[in-house]
């Protein structure tokens, strides 16, 4: 393969496309041109406040320019009853009792196809066909413990390359080195309804970020029965909709429950303790990778 037009950075914001950023600017990764980050109008205050800092800091004195997109509000297009809703996966129970999710259209519509428009546009080519040979290295946080979600863009003009996998890096060697350079409290990237949030996750919002908590109460009530233009329309779930995978309002759900996995995680490094993510499966959202897959293969597919 020829050698691309640019370097972008897909970054989230959260631990490992931290990394990436930091890595690039301090050289260890070589040619970075820019950086996208995605914005679904609904990532905690202190994921705006990282990246803030993380632009004055570090991608400005290394000329490394980032670049904010965005599709819209998920929050406020989930409630509004004239949008179309791309839908979040919501589990579901069904009349019958049985569980299920509804289709995940929210990492495409609102993280994937904004960044990609971008792209095109640094390549030079916002509509149209991109020739042939034309194209950027798209750098995505993927580290060793999730290495199979390291998947291709499944377009031409971009094209993805995972850095973390090619220094066998895993979450933690990311934490030590954020750490190491001053960057300790890099948090999770996610909208803070995510329906992957994990049980220790919800639970430190609870605790911790009461305002984002009500937040999350709030919309988890308001969309029992789906998006608000599938009501509006007459076109209500057949179901009823949550953002906890219990089943049950999320101000009820059993939150406070530790899982297996989250005794294990306990009994590993300080590292691994203080990482919001490790407990109880695959959470946080990285636009070229949703970190919920593994959720979404256990439950039948429920149409929105």
């Amino acid at each position: 393969m020829s050698e691309p037009t640019l370097r972008v950075l897909s970054l989230g914001a959260g631990v490992q496309s931290t990394a990436l950023l930091l890595l690039a600017a301090e050289g260890r990764l070589a040619g970075l041109d820019a950086a996208v980050f995605s914005d679904t109008g609904w990532e905690p205050p202190e994921v705006y406040r990282h990246l803030e800092l993380l632009e004055r800091e570090v991608a400005v004195p290394a000329g490394i320019p980032i670049y904010r997109v965005t599709a819209g509000d998920i929050r406020r297009d989930a409630l509004d009853p004239t949008h179309r809703f791309a839908s979040m996966p919501l589990f579901v129970r069904n009349p019958d009792g049985t569980k299920g999710m509804v289709r995940r259209q929210c990492t495409k519509e609102y993280k994937i196809e904004p960044i990609k428009a971008q792209v095109r546009a640094l390549l030079g080519f916002p509509a149209g066909r991109v020739p042939a040979g034309v194209f950027a290295e798209q750098w995505v946080g993927i580290s060793r413990d999730e290495f199979t979600r390291a998947k291709d863009s499944g377009i031409k003009y971009a094209v993805n390359r995972h850095p973390l996998l090619e220094m066998d890096w895993s979450r933690v060697d990311c934490l030590r080195y954020l750490a190491g350079q001053g960057w300790a409290s890099t948090p999770k990237s996610a909208c803070v309804g995510c329906p992957f949030h994990s049980n220790a996750f919800w639970r430190e919002m609870r605790d911790e970020r009461p305002q984002e908590w009500a937040d999350a109460v709030a919309f988890d009530y308001a969309i029992r029965q789906g998006g608000a233009r599938g009501n509006a329309n007459g076109s209500p779930l057949m179901g009823t909709a949550y953002l906890h995978r219990s089943c049950l309002p999320l101000d009820q759900a059993p939150i406070d429950q530790v899982t297996r996995a989250e005794w294990k995680e306990r009994q590993g490094s300080l590292l691994d303790l203080i990482d919001p993510d490790s407990d109880d499966g695959p959470t946080g959202c990285s636009p070229w990778t949703c970190r919920g897959e593994d959720i979404d293969a256990t439950l039948p597919e429920v149409a929105a």
